[in-house]
């Protein structure tokens, strides 16, 4: 009997152990997300190449105060419903693409969807012909960035966006994020792939420069590529695999792949659903070495119902500004895309 009461009070105190040690750790997640915001430019004609004309009081699309004020709230009212229960101040990272300049990013933050966020902005003007960059907004209670650098393209025989790279703490890890805009499908797909591809390889140099400087940073690249996860330039220049399992550290893994194989998409043409919206994902943040490192767990496409539209023969599709030259008041031609990572950190 005594024996038996011994090993019953070990037991006791063995799960008291358990239950302690459980309830002194606690998950983290932060959410990295991508927006195409489709043409954000101001209604001031400042562009010294004329590169903005279109989008003016006087040019074609008759841009005005108005159309950009309601595209501006748009944008920031999509943004403010990117929220989750373990997320409910939105992602800790946004990058955006097709933005003339800091000020338009700038007006998106200032929204009252968006104030309270307190979002912190990233821009580098590109030498773009058209005139649209990408850059980077942020949560400053979830991000801290610590070094940012821009990389021109220059295996391409035309001017198009600067790579943005941006190093930072996500809530005392270090990861670098890579913004991108890869160049378009101009003259075809076959054609115009090796642009991309180029865009691709200077995403791996960048990756393994800082690689180089510290090996277990976690790299995330993002953008509107303009192709689709098992095209040439992102499953075999970036290398960008389906499965995650066996994805080497410094490798990538693409969430995004498995998602379009069901039919989700980012953009529409023709019947047809395209995910050029990707988050790319290093082999360190989707096999870690330990349950208190960053880990994927989830990638969705933002297709809110709001952001479709429901007339004609596009319906479903994302709710653009503009279509066939009629302005729709819309949202982008690009649904958002995210992806949420984990942690198990010690509670305080």
């Amino acid at each position: 009997m005594k024996r038996l009461l011994l090993a019953l009070a070990a037991a006791i105190i063995m799960a008291g152990g358990i239950n302690a040690q459980n309830t002194a750790r606690r998950a983290q997640v932060a959410g990295i997300a991508f927006y195409n915001f489709e043409n954000l430019f101001d209604t001031i004609p400042n562009n010294p190449e004329g590169r903005d004309q279109e989008f003016t009081p006087g040019g074609s699309r008759q841009w005005n105060g108005r159309k950009y004020r309601e595209k501006v709230h748009n944008l920031a009212y999509a943004i403010s419903h990117f929220t989750t229960k373990t997320t409910p101040y939105g992602p800790a990272i946004i990058g955006v693409s097709e933005i003339e300049n800091r000020s338009v990013m700038e007006d998106v933050a200032a929204q009252p969807e968006l104030a309270a966020w307190k979002l912190g902005i990233i821009h580098h003007d590109s030498p773009d012909a058209r005139g649209v960059d990408v850059g980077l907004m942020y949560n400053p209670r979830y991000f801290r960035p610590e070094n940012v650098t821009n990389h021109r393209l220059t295996e391409v025989p035309f001017r198009t966006r600067d790579q943005m790279c941006v190093v930072g703490s996500l809530l005392g890890q270090r990861v670098a994020v890579i913004v991108n805009h890869w160049p378009s499908r101009l003259g075809g797909q076959e054609k115009s792939s090796p642009n991309r591809e180029a865009a691709a390889r200077l995403c791996v140099a960048i990756a393994d420069s800082l690689w180089k400087v510290d090996p277990e940073i976690g790299v995330i690249i993002m953008g509107d590529l303009n192709d689709d996860p098992m095209d040439k330039s992102c499953a075999k220049v970036l290398g960008a695999r389906k499965d995650a399992k066996g994805v080497a550290p410094h490798g990538f893994f693409n969430p995004f792949w498995s998602l379009l194989e069901r039919g989700i998409g980012t953009l529409a043409y023709k019947s047809s659903w395209n995910l050029f919206d990707q988050i790319i994902i290093s082999g360190n943040l989707a096999n870690p070495a330990s349950d208190s490192s960053w880990r994927f767990f989830e990638a969705k496409v933002w297709n809110l119902d709001f952001l479709k539209d429901t007339e004609g023969n596009r319906v479903g599709y994302p709710k653009r500004t503009y279509a066939a030259g009629s302005y729709l008041g819309g949202y982008s031609d690009h649904f958002p895309t995210e992806i949420l990572l984990r942690r198990t950190i010690e509670a305080k």
